[in-house]
C-alpha cells in the first residue's frame, strides 16, 4: 500500500501514540462513548451505526468531505439535533456513564455539560464583558464580583486577556475575527463545561489567527475533553490525539492520529489523506 503524505508543520506539537482508540486509561472509563448510533431525518439516513469513543483530556477530530456526518454526529453529543423537526436517533451515547438520550433525562442539564463554538464566531451585539458572562447570566448569576472573577479567567484562559483587558466595555463587534472567535470560546467555557465541541471554529480565519486558536486548544485539553469537526487536515493532524475519517454518513475508520495519518487500515482512508478525493 502506497504510504500516505503526513500533514505536518515544523512547529506541530508532536503526536503521541496511546492506549488503542476504543481503550481508556487504566482504571477510568471513556467521558463519550458512542455505540450504534443511526439518525434519520425523517425518511433519510444521516448516520450509520457509529462507534466510537473519546478519552479525558484528550483532542478527538473528526475528518470527511462535507455532507458526510460529521457535524451531525457533534450535535447529537449535546442533544442539538433536538431542535430539528423529525428527527429520529437510535443506539446509544454516554457521558461519563449517562445515557443521554434515556428517558427522563434532563436535557438542560446534560447540555450544560457541553461548552460549543461554531464556524462562524458569533459575538453577540455587546461588550466584550457581557459576552463571557452571558451563560452565567442565563444561569441567575448578577454578583459582579463573581462574574468578573469568572470573565477574567475566561479570557486568560482563551489567551485573550491581555488583549482585551482594557476593552472590556467596548462592543465585541470590535474585535478582528481571531479575537471574536477567541471571545466565544472564553464564552463557552465561563460556564465551566466537561466537553468541548468545535464545529470547524477555524474555517474563517487567516493562518496567524488560525494558529493562535490551535495552540489554544492545545492548552485547553488539560482541563477539557475536546471534539473538533474539521476539513482541515493538517490541522487534525497538529492538534488531535484520535482521528475518525467520515465518509457517506459512515465512520469509515477511527484511530490515534498518527495511526491515521501514516498507516491507515483503510484504503479508503488512504485515498482521502492523500488527495485522492475530496
Amino acid at each position: 500500500m502506497q504510504q500516505p503524505i503526513v500533514a505536518t508543520a515544523v512547529d506541530s506539537p508532536a503526536i503521541v501514540g496511546g492506549a488503542p482508540p476504543d481503550a481508556a486509561p487504566a482504571g477510568t472509563a471513556p467521558v463519550i462513548e458512542v455505540r450504534n448510533v443511526n439518525l434519520f431525518y425523517g425518511e433519510k439516513q444521516a448516520l450509520f451505526d457509529i462507534t466510537m469513543s473519546c478519552k479525558s483530556n484528550s483532542v478527538t477530530a473528526l475528518i470527511g468531505p462535507s455532507g458526510c456526518g460529521k457535524s451531525t454526529l457533534l450535535r447529537c453529543l449535546n442533544r442539538m439535533n433536538d431542535l430539528i423537526d423529525d428527527v429520529k436517533i437510535d443506539g446509544t451515547i454516554r457521558i461519563h456513564g449517562t445515557d443521554i438520550n434515556a428517558r427522563g433525562v434532563d436535557v438542560t442539564a446534560i447540555r450544560k455539560r457541553f461548552g460549543m463554538v461554531f464556524q462562524k464566531s458569533n459575538p453577540f451585539p455587546k461588550s466584550n464583558f457581557e459576552n463571557v458572562v452571558y451563560g452565567l447570566r442565563i444561569q441567575g448569576i448578577n454578583n459582579r464580583a463573581v462574574l468578573a472573577e469568572a470573565c477574567e479567567r475566561s479570557l486568560k484562559a482563551a489567551a485573550l486577556w491581555e488583549e482585551v483587558k482594557d476593552r472590556l466595555d467596548d462592543s465585541a463587534l470590535g474585535l478582528s475575527g481571531g479575537q471574536m472567535q477567541r471571545l466565544c470560546i472564553a464564552r463557552a467555557i465561563a460556564v465551566e463545561p466537561e466537553i468541548l465541541l468545535m464545529d470547524e471554529p477555524c474555517s474563517a480565519l487567516d493562518p496567524i489567527a488560525t494558529a493562535k486558536v490551535e495552540e489554544l486548544i492545545f492548552e485547553l485539553k488539560t482541563r477539557y475533553t475536546i471534539v473538533i469537526v474539521t476539513h482541515n487536515m493538517q490541522q487534525a493532524a497538529r492538534v488531535s490525539d484520535e482521528t475518525g475519517f467520515f465518509m457517506l454518513g459512515k465512520l469509515i475508520e477511527f484511530d490515534k492520529t498518527e495511526t491515521i495519518f501514516t498507516k491507515p487500515n483503510q484504503k479508503t482512508t488512504e485515498d482521502y489523506i492523500t488527495g485522492r478525493f475530496g
